[in-house]
């Protein structure tokens, strides 16, 4: 069976876990995917900025996808960040990736130089020509530096095997919404911020989510009630998770959040981070105990 490489619906960003020496534990890994496949998710995804893909070495990142893609349902859609300065780079990651299962390369744009829309056409047409995987734009100006207009994106999705985007720039929804209106009906926009705007991008035209990874079974809920129609009981139940997801939006200890809160529901081993990412401190995690008790994750 072929991999799917459709992008609908909730496709959580994961962790990579660490051994406290720093090295890849690949046990916990695997607990994390089945535990993504039992809450119900429609894909998964390695090497976002959520994973700490920069901190990984080349032999690592294969490793984790081969673990990721034996641990997953055969059909379950695989997306591979690729975050590379240059147009042979971004190929050669791309065709890894293609190499190790996944079925989708997430891809942001050069960044180390700021590149001209032209040359951004340019790299995404090279990318999808020569990777062997179907391309997901991801705009992600906070991270990468690099802004992308409503008018470049409508461009990149003209490209063959550009087939869909994730939209990262603040405020999210009307760009969302623009992105959607301006292309054709089979290019795919999907939201990613932790999932902060969920309900009002997929108002706008919004076919999928990508979060973090460690609370897809109180997410999965809410898009099943969005999608049955009822917009209340899925506003109702978003309310809940607000506190959790603001949380594990704090630049420079967001990995750090991410995986605490995964150590205390039981699913990785070890809350460690590699440098340059830091741990958060007792105080804040002690607020993140009080939110993960008001959920109920918490005894």
């Amino acid at each position: 069976m072929t991999r799917s490489s459709d992008v609908h619906g909730l496709i959580p960003v994961l962790a990579t876990p660490f051994q406290p020496d720093g090295s890849l534990d690949l046990p916990s890994l695997r607990r994390l995917v089945e535990f993504q496949v039992a809450s119900g998710v429609d894909g998964v995804a390695v090497f976002g900025f959520a994973s700490e893909g920069f901190t990984l070495t080349t032999a690592e990142r294969a490793s984790i996808l081969q673990t990721v893609v034996a641990a997953a349902p055969a059909e379950l859609p695989i997306v591979a960040g690729v975050a590379a300065v240059g147009t042979r780079d971004a190929v050669e990651q791309t065709r890894a990736a293609a190499a190790n299962g996944a079925s989708v390369a997430m891809v942001v744009p050069p960044f180390m130089v700021k590149p001209s829309p032209a040359q951004m056409v340019d790299f995404y047409g090279v990318v999808a020509a020569e990777g062997g995987l179907p391309i997901m734009v991801q705009d992600a100006p906070g991270p990468t530096g690099v802004n992308m207009p409503v008018s470049l994106l409508v461009e990149l999705s003209k490209i063959d095997g550009v087939a869909s985007v994730k939209v990262e720039t603040q405020p999210t929804t009307p760009k969302v919404a623009a992105v959607h209106e301006g292309t054709a009906d089979d290019f795919l926009t999907l939201g990613g911020q932790n999932a902060l705007f969920l309900l009002e991008e997929y108002a706008r035209g919004a076919v999928g989510t990508m979060p973090a990874c460690e609370f897809p079974d109180l997410l999965a809920p809410v898009l099943r009630q969005w999608t049955a129609g009822d917009a209340a009981a899925a506003r109702a139940s978003f309310a809940t998770l607000l506190p959790l997801i603001r949380f594990g939006l704090q630049p420079g200890i967001a990995w750090s959040i991410h995986k605490h809160v995964l150590v205390r529901r039981g699913i990785i081993a070890s809350a460690t981070v590699r440098p340059p990412a830091v741990d958060a401190d007792a105080a804040t995690l002690a607020w993140l105990d009080d939110i993960l008790t008001d959920l109920g994750l918490l005894s």
